[in-house]
């Protein structure tokens, strides 16, 4: 059983609690893992998530959704350094609840011997930059095959600030939702349904694909997704279990049930796609792994093996209904199943968190007086201040951006593809 002593997350823990936070010396064993983890976690973007989205797209844009990948990663990653990194982790704002302030921009004050916790204070902020670039990277299969390239650019960094910046302090920074006692050990709301209902916002505001849904539009290259979902799979493992910014017990712990979230959800999707059409297919068994991954993020700190057994299942069933639903009954083109995939299963592994961290069922076991719904509520609580805050400030967003730049290219040059019109170029000379 995982011991905590304190039902919030552990990046909140070594950063507010001042013994840890003026730890003097640096564990060298957790500083290593952390560093493998920071690769581990900018691998499921470059390459994973870039291979897994391109290969679902037509080849017409194949290398458009590849450059998106490419470019969020850098934008970020300038963004995370002059001002968002201080936003999500800072301190002395005037707002400390809802947002971070400006102590640490550009790094201000922070060198080789600043330390967070007992690692170096320049690792973490590595770390916590791969999540803030993948969570952008992601909405992008939203509005894959139609949007301009300026426009996603703007997009990604007003939404990196407005949304990912706030949302985060809230959760892993010291904010509202952390001093609750809400529970997201490495991204169920922060990253997947966030990013799930950014999505959704978006390809309701950009309209469906031309064609959609009467013209199949199948992937071009399932070797490639394929490809791409095995390095996620891979890279999850620093993802989660690399949020315990320790080589310890819990990270060991987090390994197995990403593990056992994502074997479990790619094998229930698969056996129920198997029997609605009579075959079961390699985009159903990584789309259902991917959804197990997702769904076992928040909890993966905080259940043990039959929790996460449970997860990964309902992951499975409850993400597979959501793309038929989304796709087939509301007719929306959430053109990579983003929000039915990470928004519905960050939905699910935040809340079931609530219930799982229970020690009778194997979890971490809750705070004296804590009961099972009193978790639940708050956990309520965070996924729906995640919906509505993600979803309004994408909205305006994506309004103001379509007012000013448009969102979308015409309908000629989305014909021709976002390949040749927008970068000059072809994925395949044949």
């Amino acid at each position: 059983m995982i011991i905590i002593t304190k039902v919030v997350p552990p990046v909140t823990l070594l950063w507010f609690v001042p013994s840890l936070a003026g730890a003097a010396e640096i564990n060298q064993a957790n500083t290593a893992w952390i560093l493998t983890s920071t690769a581990l976690v900018l691998f499921m973007t470059i390459p994973g998530l870039s291979l897994f989205y391109a290969g679902l797209v037509r080849s017409k844009n194949v290398l458009s959704v590849l450059m998106q990948c490419f470019v969020i990663t850098c934008l970020v990653s300038v963004l995370w350094l002059a001002g968002v990194y201080s936003l999500a982790f800072g301190e002395g704002g005037s707002w400390p609840a809802l947002v971070g302030g400006f102590s640490k921009v550009f790094l201000s004050g922070v060198g080789t011997d600043s330390v967070t916790g007992d690692i170096p204070e320049t690792v973490f902020f590595m770390f916590q930059m791969t999540f803030a670039i993948i969570t952008p990277a992601l909405i992008v299969g939203g509005f894959a095959e139609r949007m301009k390239f300026s426009a996603m650019i703007w997009f990604s960094v007003l939404w990196l600030i407005g949304v990912y910046a706030p949302v985060c302090h809230w959760v892993w920074g010291g904010g509202w939702l952390a001093e609750r006692g809400f529970l997201d050990f490495a991204g169920g709301s922060v990253v997947h349904i966030n990013a799930g209902v950014a999505a959704l916002v978006t390809a309701l505001v950009l309209g469906r694909r031309r064609g959609f849904p009467g013209t199949a539009m199948p992937p071009h290259n399932l070797t490639m997704t394929v490809a791409g979902a095995g390095m996620l799979w891979v890279g999850w493992f620093g993802f989660n279990a690399g949020s315990a910014l320790a080589a310890n017990g819990s990270a060991g712990m987090a390994m197995l049930v990403t593990h056992i979230g994502a074997a479990s959800g790619a094998l229930v999707w698969m056996f129920i796609e198997w029997a609605r059409f009579g075959k079961p297919s390699v985009l159903g068994i990584v789309t259902g792994m991917v959804a197990g991954l997702g769904t076992i993020t928040p909890a993966s700190g905080f259940v043990g093996p039959i929790g996460a057994l449970a997860i990964g299942s309902v992951a499975g069933a409850a993400c597979f209904v959501a793309t038929q639903v989304i796709k087939r009954v509301l007719k929306i083109d959430d053109s990579l199943d983003v929000f039915p995939v990470h928004g519905i299963g960050g939905i699910i592994g935040t809340f079931l968190t609530g219930v799982f961290v229970a020690g009778s069922l194997g979890g971490a076991g809750l705070p004296d007086g804590v009961t099972i719904g009193d978790q639940l509520l708050t956990q309520l609580t965070g996924i729906g201040a995640t919906l509505l805050w993600s979803g309004l400030f994408s909205f305006v967003a994506l309004k103001l951006i379509d007012a000013t730049l448009g969102l979308r290219v015409t309908p000629d040059e989305e014909t021709q593809g976002l390949d040749v019109v927008l970068h000059e170029e072809t994925g395949y000379n044949m």
